[in-house]
């Protein structure tokens, strides 16, 4: 969607690491050993420190607890993905990966003494009420948890509760100086790593990947089936907005695209010798055409999939550059129950790039890097990396690609702001048009139900005149109407309306076919699709 500027980089760190860190235990039993004992053969100026506090200092001191606050610091000093995590994390850090709880669908972190929405779970209780990543919860209920100092434990109490119980949650948005009041019932939070697959047109298959996980090869191989007994002759997989994940399962589903031996990435570290993965050949969809759609907020094991098919010249991949994570992390547990995620290597496309972005800079530049890419337009025009000689490779055939941290795509697509108006702008940054579509399904719930696909519930809505009925509904909530704002935006609005309202009645299969209207990068590649583009012919200047 155009105006979804809010730069989610928390989730991006917190969930991209689960491959980093899959890879790094593969690595394992390849490599020097990193780690010795806390024994050392020669004085440590650190122990020394401690032992002179231990006996010498005027007051009582928790040595333990000096520990604990140093190593933030000595790992700051690293790259930004290695981290600490104290023994008091561990079980909501399992908790979450896991997310065998019921709460209200969202993963958090405690930053500048503000929780900060890292995640929003598709399809979860946050996502149905319009919460955003990028969101900062302020109050929960009635109890303040911004600038108080509120601990991770804390907030998780607040938010976590019985099912079908109901938290209210106060929220800052970014660009919205209000504050926002959601009311959400808590449910069993869902782990569905593939939301959709359907088929565009008669040879045109979609299926959309909001992460890697454990299930998701078998989710993909049923949607991949679904599209081919419709007669899917080419699929856009949609790896936009996917952090990353589970290592296997990319590469399972890598496998199913690429011939026996060609490579899909590899490893290398200081510690760590090269380490190739190659497919094994079991290549079930070798005759089915490939577009993989990226954007800023693909990361990882995307960045791994996008890779592999563009070096391998499999699949055209279209959209902006990707985020740019490619380190491998190993987690290491620690006697206490805390454990160390540390970097001990980083992977390469078989072209040879590497997906990592420069952090030299130190991790706050390099936290900033998206907004950095909105300032300097690159969400607009394409990146000039692409013109930089020194970050050419080459593909199988000969293709050039380029380097210099994230995955550069073929086929270039700008940010759509066609349809931006002030008027959107308010009613986007109060979250209207996902608080009117519930409230509109449960008005009309009875009729609505009788409505079985994403088609007729597009003409329905129409001929309902949805649109006029929001606009009430707006100025209601105080923001009046504005004629030449309707203008603009009119056809942004009436989509999302009719997208989000389906999304609550038919689920996934129905908003993704009604939102595509208005999917500028999605619009193009089926464009592309239909002209039977191929890989030889790409043209590597941008499609604007």
């Amino acid at each position: 969607m155009n105006k979804k500027t809010i730069v989610i980089l928390p989730l991006i760190v917190a969930i991209s690491v689960a491959a980093g860190i899959i890879i790094g235990n593969l690595l394992k039993s390849n490599s020097q050993p990193v780690f010795t004992t806390l024994g050392h053969t020669r004085p440590n100026k650190l122990v020394t420190i401690l032992k002179l506090i231990e006996g010498g200092y005027v007051d009582t001191v928790n040595t333990s607890d000096l520990i604990e606050k140093a190593i933030p610091g000595i790992l700051e000093n690293l790259d930004p993905h290695t981290a600490y995590i104290p023994a008091r994390n561990m079980q909501e850090v399992q908790e979450e990966m896991r997310g065998n709880f019921s709460g209200i669908g969202v993963q958090f972190s405690v930053q500048e003494d503000t929780v900060r929405v890292i995640e929003v779970v598709s399809g979860g209780p946050s996502s149905k009420v319009g919460i955003l990543p990028g969101d900062r919860i302020v109050t929960v209920n009635d109890s303040l948890i911004a600038g108080v100092g509120v601990e991770n434990t804390t907030v998780l109490n607040l938010l976590r509760g019985e099912k079908n119980t109901k938290v209210r949650v106060g929220i800052v948005r970014k660009g919205n100086s209000k504050v926002l009041d959601f009311e959400i019932t808590r449910d069993d939070i869902p782990l569905i790593s593939v939301d959709v697959s359907y088929m565009i047109d008669e040879e045109t298959g979609f299926i959309k990947i909001n992460r890697f996980s454990e299930k998701t090869y078998h989710e993909f191989m049923q949607g991949m089936e679904k599209l081919a007994q419709s007669g899917a002759q080419k699929v856009i997989v949609d790896l936009r907005q996917n952090p990353g994940g589970s290592l296997s399962s990319v590469l399972q589903i890598l496998d199913e695209f690429l011939e026996k031996g060609e490579p899909i990435l590899y490893t290398e570290g200081l510690n760590q010798p090269r380490k190739t993965y190659n497919a094994s050949g079991r290549n079930r969809w070798k005759d089915m055409g490939v577009y993989v759609l990226i954007d800023e907020y693909s990361a990882s094991a995307s960045e791994i999939f996008a890779g592999a098919m563009q070096d391998n010249d499999r699949g055209l991949v279209i959209g902006r550059r990707s985020f740019g994570k490619g380190l491998v992390q190993e987690q290491i547990p620690l006697a206490d129950g805390s454990a160390l995620r540390l970097t001990v290597a980083r992977f390469y496309t078989p072209s040879g790039r590497c997906i990592q972005k420069a952090y030299d800079e130190g991790n706050e530049n390099y936290f900033l890097d998206l907004y950095a890419r909105f300032d300097h337009q690159e969400h607009w025009t394409a990146d000039s990396i692409h013109f930089n000689d020194s970050l050419k490779y080459l593909t199988r055939s000969g293709r050039t690609v380029y380097g210099g941290g994230g995955i550069m795509p073929d086929i270039f697509v700008p940010v759509d702001t066609s349809g931006n108006s002030k008027y959107f702008e308010q009613i986007y940054r109060k979250g209207l048009i996902y608080s009117f579509a519930y409230a509109y399904v449960d008005n009309h719930r009875e009729a609505l139900s009788e409505i079985s696909s994403a088609v007729e519930l597009d003409q329905y809505l129409d001929a309902q005149n949805v649109l006029n009925e929001f606009v009430n509904y707006a100025r209601e909530k105080g923001v009046a109407r504005d004629p030449e704002g309707l203008i603009k935006s009119k056809e942004m609005i009436n989509t999302q309306l009719k997208a989000y309202i389906s999304r609550n009645i038919i689920g996934e299969e129905g908003f993704y076919p009604i939102i595509r209207k208005i999917d500028n990068t999605l619009l193009k590649t089926i464009e592309i699709s239909k002209q039977n583009l191929v890989i030889a012919h790409v043209v590597r200047d941008s499609i604007q």
